[in-house]
């Protein structure tokens, strides 16, 4: 009996990804282990097991809810995830009519609009949201897609236009004998900057560490950052450290491709989960040993703190100034800078946002969504 279900639960995975969800082995797995713990004879709990474990981004919830309910319920539509309240707009009246109806006397029409569970989920607070509103988010961080920003190099490359390359047309010219022939181009490489991503994970933020860490592991495994840079050049080292009271290098770590054993990796790496801010501190020991040695020379280096120091706020200063000193673009992402009323007071954010050029929020998903775009513009 139990070979039968495993075998009816195997074939609905092959349905799923037949039907263009991405489905992988160690997610049919997944789901195998999670109705085999809440029961395979509770369809409700059925239809969420699976839409948790095999389906990665918005996109594939559709297609899923298509294939649960042609598999599994022929006769009934598969579960509702949740009843969404509709909200009316009307279209106020802009006439001279004191009445109170309309010209004609007919009833008003009653627009109906309702807003998208997902894009309700994108804007939503992070620190906010229960276990399962966090379990859909960590599935939309798939549709990220961040992209190298980039740079001017001194070498030249061929092109269709630009400047006359004259070496390559003169050998041309000699090959042919003095013959005249095509005029050759060149212009100068394009190249990728690197990324250098600084992730505080003490107490004060401990709510959006994990969401933070997400989006760091989205940073460095993008396709567009893995494979060839621009025009050939090699796309660029996306590193990731954490800071509170240590600075823990997690590069390798956040490389792994499936980021639930990113995060468990980088959890059994970093030895300071949730304790205080020594932002100076670490600061110093980065820049000491990895930044002034070329890490962060010409880097766009981005900062996930909420600027709550224990430490000096002159060492923070003096620390941010070397770092301006070298990177290219400093971001300073506070999960508080998109709430309504906050204000940059902390000793950590005055101490820092003289040396910071872009001071962006970073609570939602739709602001790690403008964070991309900043940092594709540095």
């Amino acid at each position: 009996m139990e070979h039968q279900a495993d075998e009816l639960l195997l074939g609905f995975t092959r349905a799923v990804r037949a039907a263009g969800v991405p489905v992988t082995a160690d997610r049919a797995q997944g789901y195998l282990k999670a109705v085999a713990l809440v029961g395979l004879d509770d369809r409700r709990a059925t239809y969420w097991a699976g839409r948790t474990t095999l389906c990665s981004g918005p996109d594939d919830l559709a297609r899923y809810d298509q294939v649960f309910s042609a598999w599994f319920l022929s006769q009934e539509a598969a579960p509702s995830p949740r009843e969404r309240a509709e909200r009316t707009v009307s279209q106020a009246d802009l006439g001279d009519d004191d009445s109170g109806g309309t010209a004609d006397g007919e009833e008003e029409e009653v627009v109906t609009a309702t807003a998208s569970a997902a894009e309700v989920l994108r804007h939503r607070d992070i620190a906010e949201m229960d276990a399962v509103e966090k379990a859909r988010l960590a599935a939309m961080f798939a549709a990220l897609r961040p992209r190298a920003p980039r740079r001017t190099s001194s070498r030249n490359v061929r092109w269709h236009r630009g400047e006359v390359d004259a070496h390559r047309t003169l050998r041309r010219t000699l090959q042919r004998m003095g013959e005249p022939s095509r005029i050759l181009w060149q212009r100068r490489a394009v190249k990728a900057r690197r990324i250098v991503l600084l992730v505080d994970v003490s107490g004060s933020m401990s709510a959006y560490a994990d969401s933070l860490l997400r989006l760091a592991h989205r940073f460095a495994t993008a396709t567009r950052m893995r494979g060839r840079g621009v025009h050939g050049g090699l796309a660029p080292r996306v590193e990731v450290f954490t800071v509170g009271t240590r600075l823990t290098h997690i590069t390798r770590a956040m490389r792994q491709r499936d980021p639930e054993r990113a995060i468990i990796a980088a959890g059994d790496t970093v030895p300071d989960w949730s304790g205080g801010t020594r932002l100076g501190e670490t600061l110093k020991i980065f820049l000491d040993r990895w930044g002034q040695r070329g890490l962060a020379r010409g880097a766009v280096v981005v900062v996930f703190s909420d600027g709550w120091e224990r430490g000096e706020a002159d060492l923070l200063a003096e620390q941010m100034r070397r770092l301006h000193r070298l990177a290219h673009r400093v971001v300073w992402v506070n999960p508080h800078r998109g709430k309504e009323g906050y204000q940059p007071v902390q000793q950590g954010i005055v101490a820092a946002l003289p040396y910071v050029d872009e001071f962006v929020a970073g609570h939602s998903m739709a602001t790690f969504a403008e964070l991309i775009e900043v940092v594709d513009r540095a």
